[in-house]
């Protein structure tokens, strides 16, 4: 690609601001406390205190927590797969049946694809930057896989924390929950690779089938100037009669 569109860049940037987007989700409680898929308020809350509740990727956090007048957060271990059914039962009674649970629970080990798709949209960013063919087109199809990725975790985060966040709201023990950053970076992250992969896939075409148009455009235009020429810089043999008199 001898000349890149400044679209193509644009396709690069979406790709780029993907990846940090998926890298915000990443590093969600108990990474840091403060960033949550979910977070639920407590009942106990007061113009003092603000407890609420973080469930991230690898666990959650407890923030604001006793004593009062100490803003004191807790965050637990980091964990492939964690329990937010039973956190819930344990901080405010929210009752879930076994099946429910039990399905919550298997749930949280899929979110290991943060930070695979989080990688790997990395990698597309990184391939797209090279601006050639082969680059670009290494860069959509790894975009891709990131974008595959990025819906079937968004998919079950939205399944996972939306039954947690249902359980939570519709008993009435004075909680409230709701989705937070972690969950929109990850929805943004899916928007901006599919248009981040079609947009560096449609600029590498286009870059081609122009620079084809231009060679052909350079070798292919018959002179007017001369008959005798034929294609650009190439005499071709012309054939001349010649009549004979006859002096008979």
């Amino acid at each position: 690609m001898a000349r890149t569109s400044p679209l193509h860049w644009i396709g690069v940037l979406f790709l780029f601001v993907a990846a940090i987007l998926l890298l915000v989700t990443t590093i969600s409680a108990p990474v840091i406390g403060d960033i949550a898929i979910l977070k639920v308020s407590l009942a106990n809350s007061s113009d003092i205190r603000h407890s609420s509740v973080t469930f991230g990727t690898f666990g959650h956090c407890v923030l604001d927590v006793a004593p009062a007048k100490t803003d004191q957060d807790y965050c637990y271990p980091k964990s492939i797969g964690y329990k937010p059914a039973d956190v819930m039962a344990t901080i405010d009674g929210t009752v879930f049946s076994r099946a429910v649970a039990d399905s919550v629970d298997g749930l949280t080990h899929v979110m290991i694809l943060h930070p695979i798709a989080c990688a790997i949209a990395f990698l597309a960013f990184a391939l797209s930057l090279g601006a050639g063919v082969v680059g670009s087109i290494l860069g959509a199809l790894v975009a891709f896989v990131a974008w595959v990725l990025t819906v079937v975790v968004m998919a079950i985060d939205f399944s996972l924390f939306g039954t947690v966040k249902d359980h939570v709201n519709k008993q009435n023990k004075g909680s409230h929950a709701f989705y937070s950053v972690g969950m929109w970076t990850c929805l943004a992250a899916m928007v901006l690779l599919f248009f981040g992969m079609f947009i560096v896939l449609f600029t590498c075409f286009s870059a081609r089938k122009e620079k084809r148009r231009s060679g052909s455009g350079r070798h292919g235009h018959k002179t007017s100037a001369d008959r005798g020429m034929g294609y650009d810089g190439y005499a071709t043999t012309q054939t001349t009669r010649t009549r004979r008199n006859r002096w008979f």
